[in-house]
């Protein structure tokens, strides 16, 4: 099943079309990513995460933003070096995008209707905020950026979405 969301179409770090649809039946983490920001280190378990769970169905999408504090200031060049060179990043990463404001891209439009576990739904607090997208292309869960990617609540609700072992 195709939602609008994965019908979205966003451009990789390299300058490709893409869009979640590529991930169809797969979960995906969303995440908006930052290389100069205090919460820059969950590059490490985010890179995990992928790893670990690519087998059982699970894409990491990091999406840069320089919309906080001018923290993403690179190049599609320089980010791609520091995430790989730094952090060993292997994931899929989009073009640098507004996530909140007038030009917030379509997937942030539609992403940020989900409401967190507070129940608030919105623009996006921080770099490293995370979108957990179902193999149905719905959002099945939002953490704030300070919600580490290896913290239990984020592993649970991804083992939620994805077949049993």
């Amino acid at each position: 099943m195709t939602t609008s969301l994965q019908n979205i179409g966003i451009r990789t770090l390299g300058g490709n079309p893409m869009s979640l649809g590529e991930y169809d039946g797969r979960a995906v983490l969303v995440v908006n990513v930052a290389s100069k920001c205090g919460l820059t280190p969950q590059y490490a378990a985010l890179e995990k995460l992928a790893t670990e769970y690519a087998d059982r169905g699970l894409t990491v999408v990091g999406v840069p933003s320089n919309q906080f504090a001018g923290q993403e200031p690179g190049t599609p060049e320089e980010i791609a070096t520091f995430c790989s060179t730094t952090y060993g990043v292997t994931f899929p990463l989009t073009e640098k995008i507004d996530v909140n404001g007038e030009q917030r891209h379509p997937l942030y439009d539609e992403l940020t209707q989900k409401a967190d576990d507070a129940g608030e739904a919105g623009d996006v607090q921080w770099n490293f905020e995370k979108f957990l997208v179902a193999p149905d292309g719905t959002v099945a869960r939002r953490f704030r950026p300070r919600t580490e990617p290896d913290a239990p609540e984020v592993i649970e609700a991804i083992e939620a979405v994805l077949p049993p072992r």
